[in-house]
């Protein structure tokens, strides 16, 4: 009788083992831009997978604010005081959402962080809201992707994805 659930147990210990050993969905992905003086920004996000789905007006609708990755919203820290397209941000740690369309992109840099992402419900605390240029990536990206290209003493942020590349000219303000 006693073999039962010890058998039990084993077969249960062993699930739950397979369990835990499956990658999450949507990694956990960082990007980094370093100054010439030492100072950085870093983009922490999680890294979703297209996985054959319509993203951009699919999965990640038109119109309406997007926490630019998956689970939790993305964490945009810096030690530089910056310029986004001619808006101050100050050195710090925010959260980045973007407001993505057909043709043209919005990125917000938001004072709340901490959050899962959405519903979006942080208006009042918005430091900043900047235009994006938007390109075709060229080629299809699986997995959304976060990086900077860094020229002197501005670094770029782009976003990739699906068959969309947005980007914004990020510089150093002394």
């Amino acid at each position: 009788m006693k073999r039962i659930p010890i058998a039990l147990t084993f077969i249960f210990l062993m699930c739950a083992g397979a369990v835990a050993q499956q990658p999450p969905a949507s990694p956990p992905a960082k990007a980094d831009c370093k100054f010439s003086d030492g100072k950085t920004i870093t983009v922490n996000y999680s890294s979703p997978r297209a996985k054959g789905r319509k993203i951009f007006g699919g999965l990640v609708p038109y119109d309406q604010v997007w926490r630019t990755g998956a689970d939790k919203a993305t964490a945009f820290d810096t030690t530089a005081t910056l310029s986004v397209e001619g808006k101050d941000v100050p050195a710090g740690s925010y959260t980045i959402f973007t407001l993505p369309a057909n043709d043209k992109w919005t990125l917000i840099i938001n004072k709340h962080t901490g959050e899962w992402g959405i519903p979006y419900k942080y208006e009042s605390e918005e430091l900043a809201r900047v235009p994006m240029s938007v390109s075709s990536s060229g080629s299809a990206v699986e997995n959304f992707t976060i990086s900077f290209d860094q020229a002197g003493t501005a670094c770029t942020l782009k976003m990739s994805w699906e068959n969309t590349q947005a980007s914004v000219k990020i510089s150093e303000k002394k």
